[in-house]
């Protein structure tokens, strides 16, 4: 008890010591008039207000120190600035530079809080809201419109990020602020995240391990977690969408609720497919899913301190699409199908001192997946659903947490210095075990800093990982589904160099070297047995080493009023990469493969254009090219690399004077996707396909009501193509054809 209120007494004397109130006006730059429902946002505290009428924005309750404030609007260039506060009032006018090219945010995902145009990394973002605008039916679908980012699909209820040609446990998920472990080793076992009640993404393209340690040596992608609403403000939308292609529905509302101390949220989602119609006109039989989603978020402000408490509730059932059979619109999953249910709990909470501050982020997620084989592989058949017992029966448990501290800001030096790690217990209780019980631990330490100079930055950092692994024995010694005994320990050093400059006018380049690791998963180290999700015979092999890699980046970037450029480009070199590839033998039907390892490349990169043309201020002209290449020391091609790609975009955006109408717009774009002939060794090639998409939208004043009106139509062409990252591409299963997407939004 005592222990307790010292802790108090400690907080209570922090806040009592130093508030501060800000204040401030904004106007635009090109008009001297003042700006209405202007964001003001200060990242390191999380709080943010809009401005009134005139112009005007008031916090309060802020604590004394130096932090970041940014102000974004339609129509203008995001303010960017440092400013200190002491006890008292401060006073900050804000004069805002016309641009015609969209706001920018700022990077949650790399440490130090700065815009896009700011940081060393090259960091793609993109709002969640503008991903819905594109059709996508679910988060990993939307993100193949982020350029360098594609996904390998199983239908479309299944769905894992590649980037720059890596997936699976390469490609780190963060969510909440915490590492996302849902047992992602599979091949079909997708995301698991609704994008209900996420407000952005972004993507790390390249290893990340300095500041997330295992599995991001391919890259990041970064959930942001829905935002409170600004203080003293109160907000709840409805969204409704119908897919016609799976006749699918997907329905959720929120509801959020700030005070000067207290915040409040919750959202609720629920989504039903049935089987998609490919460009054939054939449904892909089972691959209908429906998801449950809950996310709630409660949070405490005052002062010198901070704290957040969010729970995500995911509830799936994946039908896992085999053949082209029943025609039907059924929604109930048939076997063989995946039950998944996944419960995170997180915390963030910071404290701030004068010139520094301590953030400690905890994790619990708690993910069970059943799967359940079709009824002739049950040796007593069932007398009804009910009845079936999951074949696959696994609960993974996991712990995580993450410990920064701010360091005092020495002249132009900033640097944090951190804590991570997590503990996980993997149990079986299915009638069949892919890995084994086991527990995993890690911890890794780190310290990066942050160097600012006029006109350019330079970021580095360095970190040591271990990980240890400790298996049961599992089966009879000889026997299918034996898997040995395992106790393993991986460490990892690893190093970040990133300089960043403005050269000429409006121009800016990057180059980064990183180094990255993967320590192998359970899959890789203790497969002995069919695995019914890729119908094949997995053999693991329990001396893998880690997987290590050096990554180059150079991005070139220009940006002005109206037109925009970026060119990025990679070279990875990864020793040691882990693959699984047949080795021409067959139990009962089923090929066999095998776990290996050897060096490996990847290179390529991405370009870029966004025109605005003056005095044209309606129309926007957007394009990008995209292209990665992966081949083994042997010259052997890697497996599931995606094809160059091409995509051009027409959009235009239009406002009626009457008011009735506002924030319209209107699109279209074709996507090329060429051939990829540049396979592995059992792999087959890909042809080539283009996709004709459109779509428009509005916001409209029906009844008195403000709403927002979304029609999409991808693949109006209805084309048949099967994609080269489709799992389903061995049985010649085509993907989704023709599918329109109704959508509405109705703020509360």
């Amino acid at each position: 008890m005592k222990y307790l209120l010292s802790i108090l007494f400690v907080l209570f004397y922090f806040n009592s010591k130093a508030q501060c109130t800000l204040r401030g006006n904004i106007s635009a730059e090109d008009s001297n008039n003042p700006l209405e429902q202007v964001s003001v946002y200060m990242p390191q505290l999380e709080k943010g207000t809009v401005t009134g009428s005139n112009g005007e924005f008031v916090m309060n309750n802020l604590p004394v120190g130096t932090y970041k404030i940014v102000a974004s609007y339609m129509g203008y260039q995001t303010y960017s600035s440092t400013i200190t506060l002491t006890q008292g009032t401060i006073t900050l006018d804000i004069v805002l530079s016309p641009s015609a090219i969209e706001m920018e945010e700022v990077i949650v995902s790399t440490p130090f809080h700065k815009l896009q145009r700011e940081n060393v990394m090259k960091v793609e973002q993109a709002a969640v809201e503008s991903l819905r605008k594109m059709g996508a039916i679910t988060l990993s679908d939307g993100i193949t419109n982020i350029p360098g980012v594609e996904s390998v699909s199983t239908g479309v209820g299944i769905g894992k990020p590649v980037i720059r040609g890596l997936s699976s446990n390469r490609v780190l998920v963060y969510s909440q602020g915490i590492r996302l472990e849902n047992q992602q080793f599979g091949d079909e076992h997708g995301l698991g995240i609704s994008a209900a009640g996420v407000e952005s993404v972004e993507v790390i393209k390249g290893p990340a391990s300095l500041l997330y340690g295992s599995d991001a040596l391919g890259g990041v992608l970064y959930l942001n977690p829905e935002q409170f609403a600004n203080i003293n403000s109160t907000k709840g939308d409805i969204n409704l969408n119908y897919f016609t292609n799976t006749q699918g529905v997907n329905a959720n509302a929120g509801f959020k609720t700030s005070g000067e101390k207290f915040k409040f949220l919750v959202r609720g989602a629920y989504t039903s497919h049935a089987d998609y119609k490919g460009g054939n006109s054939l449904r892909v039989t089972n691959s209908r899913f429906n998801e449950f989603d809950l996310k709630t978020a409660l949070g405490y402000q005052l002062g010198k301190f901070k704290t957040e408490l969010r729970y995500n509730l995911n509830s799936s059932d994946l039908g896992i699409p085999e053949e082209i059979g029943i025609q039907d619109l059924g929604r109930t999953p048939m076997s063989p199908y995946q039950e998944i249910n996944s419960h995170i709990l997180s915390s963030k909470s910071d404290l701030f001192f004068n010139n520094s501050s301590l953030r400690i982020t905890l994790g619990y997620i708690l993910n069970n997946r059943k799967e359940f084989e079709e009824e002739e592989d049950v040796e007593i058949p069932p007398t009804s659903p009910d009845d079936l017992k999951p074949a696959l029966d696994m609960k993974l448990s996991t712990f995580s947490y993450n410990v920064q501290y701010n360091l005092p800001t020495l002249g132009r030096l900033q640097t944090i210095a951190g804590l991570q790690g997590m503990s996980q217990d993997n149990k079986n209780f299915g009638e069949e075990v892919l890995i084994p019980n086991a527990i995993t631990n890690d911890i890794g330490l780190l310290a990066t800093s942050h160097i600012h100079f006029e006109k350019s930055d330079v970021q580095l950092g360095i970190r040591f990982d271990n990980r240890t692994i400790k298996g049961e024995e599992t089966g009879i010694v000889g026997e299918e589904g034996y898997i040995a005994q395992l106790d393993r320990n991986f460490n990892s050093f690893n190093a970040a160099l990133g300089y960043r400059i403005d050269f000429l006018k409006n121009f800016i380049g990057r180059i980064n070297l990183a180094s990255g690791f993967r320590a192998p998963n359970l899959a890789e180290l203790t497969s002995n047995g069919v695995h019914e999700g890729t119908n094949r015979f997995e053999i693991g092999n329990p001396n893998l080493k880690n997987e290590k890699n050096l990554q180059i980046d150079i991005a070139l970037e220009y940006g002005s009023q109206h037109f925009e450029f970026f060119a990025n480009g990679f070279y990875n070199i990864i020793s040691d990469y882990i693959f699984i590839e047949p080795n021409g033998e067959f139990v009962d039907n089923n090929p066999v493969y095998n776990y290996i390892q050897q060096d490996a490349n990847l290179y390529g990169g991405e370009i870029g254009f966004h025109f605005h043309p003056h005095p044209l201020d309606w129309l926007h002209v957007q394009s990008s090219f995209e292209s990665v290449i992966g081949q083994l020391d042997n010259d052997d091609y890697l497996p599931l690399i995606p094809a160059n790609k091409l995509s051009n975009t027409l959009r235009l955006e239009f406002n009626n004077s009457q008011k009735w109408i506002t924030d319209g717009y209107t699109f279209i774009t074709l996507n090329t996707i060429f051939d990829q002939n540049r396979v592995a060794t059992f792999e087959t090639s890909t042809m080539g396909y283009n996709l004709l998409n459109a779509g428009f939208g509005a916001s409209l004043k029906l009844f008195k009501q403000d709403v927002e009106l979304m029609v999409t139509a991808l693949n109006i062409l209805n084309k048949d193509y099967i994609s080269h990252l489709s799992r389903l591409k061995v049985d010649d299963i085509s993907n989704i054809g023709r599918n329109i997407n109704i959508g509405l939004s109705i703020p509360l």
